[in-house]
């Protein structure tokens, strides 16, 4: 199975809530584009109309290799559109304020799943239809594990532990499958001088990793104080990485224990596999999806009951507890507090099957489907592709 073989293949469409009107302050406008990112495009209207990006608001960040269609306004902007080979801009109105994240209420997805047998391909689309049935899964998906690298550690776990160095070192020099050349070199010179500050930063060219050895030849057991000067937010990524984690194991556990062995479909993802419930009867969704399940914090109270069982289990496999769970010694990054639910409806389905014009002999299937904000598109094409035996290739 092969997703995303041109940007075509992965569409979505956000669900505003709000109505234009013919006055206001605002004007919204429908941004369809292709091949770039939210933020380039954004940037490349305000280089159009030589204005500030500040006065631009926008829902949500859509994916760059895909054909996006979500909505913004621009304060006192002008009532023409844009058209460019990556983008086009076209007004539909006015609103009394600027357009945000609350103004949506999901994405409408069309997505194409190429190179499938015939029977595949039918499955695909059939495991559709059942997920509206049983609901996906809140998981937190694999972006939100970029951080993590070969070794499968958590950052943020080593500094909850209290072994800085190690968190250091996992943050500077952790191998990844997403390193440029530039940053493979760099982080393996780290790995071979890491503890002999002055040769580190002999080996290192001008860098933010340099800048951080350099406060290391002064300060060279000082692991905080070398952490504090990695950017605030890739420290949050870090916290907010195992964080994701430990709730996406306290889900998998609240889903097997609400579930017989022949429910589960279990989806690998980068950091470790989960299960998916499968043909779910009516009470046991209900069961399921009956409480939101709080982000592990010390900020906020544990679970009781089954759930606080699991939410211990996922815990002690870390050797923590759940008042562990909180940032020692930075006074800038937080652990998330809140909930998240635990199945997320999949709404409006279809299903279409074809010859795949790209993988000769081979078959294609479009499928349609909308999604709450905020929810991964790709969480249920794992979920599809598992249950139907497709390989994921």
């Amino acid at each position: 199975m092969k997703l995303k073989r041109q940007p075509e293949d992965f569409e979505v469409e956000e669900l505003p809530s709000v109505v234009p009107a013919a006055k206001g302050r605002y004007t919204f406008y429908r941004l369809s584009k292709r091949g770039i990112g939210t933020i380039e495009a954004v940037e490349a209207i305000c280089r159009r109309w030589n204005i500030p990006s500040g006065r631009v608001g926008y829902g949500g960040l859509k994916d760059r290799h895909a054909v996006t269609v979500q909505y913004v306004t621009i304060f006192d902007g002008p009532e023409h559109a844009i058209h460019q080979p990556s983008l086009d801009l076209e007004p539909l109105g006015r609103l009394e304020r600027a357009y945000g994240p609350q103004d949506f209420t999901g994405n409408r997805f069309a997505l194409v799943l190429r190179d499938m047998t015939p029977g595949a391909a039918a499955e695909a689309g059939r495991q559709l239809a059942a997920a509206s049935n049983d609901g996906v899964p809140n998981y937190f998906d694999d972006q939100r594990f970029g951080s993590v690298g070969y070794s499968g550690e958590f950052i943020g776990h080593a500094w909850l532990k209290g072994d800085y160095e190690k968190a250091l070192k996992l943050a500077l020099a952790e191998p990844n499958s997403f390193d440029r050349s530039d940053t493979k070199v760099r982080k393996a010179s780290l790995r071979e001088h890491w503890g002999n500050w002055p040769e580190a930063k002999a080996a290192l060219d001008r860098s933010s990793e340099r800048s951080i050895v350099t406060y290391l030849v002064d300060h060279p057991t000082d692991f905080t104080g070398a952490f504090a000067r990695l950017k605030r937010d890739l420290r949050g990524l870090y916290f907010s990485a195992f964080q994701s984690w430990l709730w996406n194991l306290m889900l998998a556990g609240w889903i097997e224990r609400n579930t017989r062995p022949e429910q589960r479909a279990m989806v690998d993802l980068k950091v470790g596999a989960l299960p998916f419930p499968v043909g779910l009867d009516p009470d046991q969704r209900r069961l399921i999806d009956e409480r939101p399940l709080p982000l592990p914090s010390s900020r906020t109270p544990p679970p009781d009951g089954p759930l606080g069982e699991i939410a211990t289990e996922a815990l002690t496999a870390f050797d923590l507890t759940w008042a562990d769970v909180r940032v020692k010694k930075l006074k800038d990054v937080f652990f998330s507090k809140g909930s998240r639910q635990a199945l997320l409806g999949v709404g409006d389905v279809r299903s279409e099957t074809f010859d795949d014009p790209l993988h000769r002999g081979k078959q294609a299937v479009r499928l349609e489907f909308a999604l709450p904000k905020g929810a991964y598109a790709t969480m249920l094409v794992k979920r599809l592709t598992e249950a139907s035996g497709a390989d994921d290739s």
